[in-house]
């Protein structure tokens, strides 16, 4: 039997402007299981970062129930929740969120930064994984002097060096040009085919053959896709 790691019930967001509540999603139903490679695919303004900043405790919905792991979000208060966010999800974004005056290997290991794992294990644990993205001689390169590709892989060495249940990708190809966007979905591939489940969202649909699951998006509506 399949092991849900995160089902939303019922998730609406709305956010309030002066003329009046912009409705982001509208009572979302959806289970994502252990192993899954899930892309939401829709147009700009459609919801999918709103459903993505929900789903990754970033964001709390204006109704309905979010449960991560078998615990209601809800009932998390902000410190529980940062726990969480800081030990179990993993987070990746369009536009890289690196430290620039940084190296490569410094902003993987600043991951750690609230754990209690010893400078040097945190270094080694950071360096295999620049060396599982190919990035190993670029390891004391300044993050502001990488190319968009391998900022990138940077930024999903650092998502997922603490071996998180989910990782969530907002347009994470969005910055990149083809062989830059081609190089990162290889590695997306390579990490689901070896255990983690990603929750990606994108408006490239040529990158669906890589998901095991498809949901669309539009309106602030999601709907499977068969």
């Amino acid at each position: 039997m399949k092991q849900l790691v995160l089902e939303m019930r019922d998730v609406s967001k709305s956010y309030p402007t002066p003329r009046g509540p912009v409705h982001a999603l509208g009572d979302v139903n959806i289970g994502i299981c252990r192993g899954e490679f899930v892309m939401i695919t829709g147009p700009s303004g459609s919801g999918k970062t709103t459903f993505i900043q929900i789903a990754g405790l970033l964001d709390c919905p204006t109704s309905g129930k979010v449960v991560f792991e078998g615990r209601d979000a809800m009932d998390m208060d902000e410190r529980t929740s940062a726990r969480v966010r800081a030990e179990r999800i993993g987070m990746v974004f369009q536009r890289f969120h690196l430290l620039g005056h940084l190296s490569a290997l410094e902003n993987v290991a600043f991951r750690f930064r609230y754990t209690d794992v010893p400078r040097d294990d945190a270094l080694a644990r950071s360096r295999r994984m620049l060396q599982a993205m190919g990035l190993e001689t670029l390891s004391s390169t300044r993050a502001a002097s990488l190319s968009a590709g391998e900022m990138q892989r940077v930024a999903i060495a650092r998502a997922v060096v603490l071996e998180p249940a989910v990782l969530f990708a907002d347009e994470p190809t969005g910055n990149l040009d083809s062989k830059s966007a081609d190089s990162v979905m290889d590695i997306m591939g390579e990490l689901h085919r070896k255990g983690l489940t990603i929750v990606m969202a994108t408006h490239n649909e040529r990158l669906l053959r890589h998901a095991t699951r498809h949901i669309a998006c539009a309106g602030g509506r999601m709907q499977e896709v068969a």
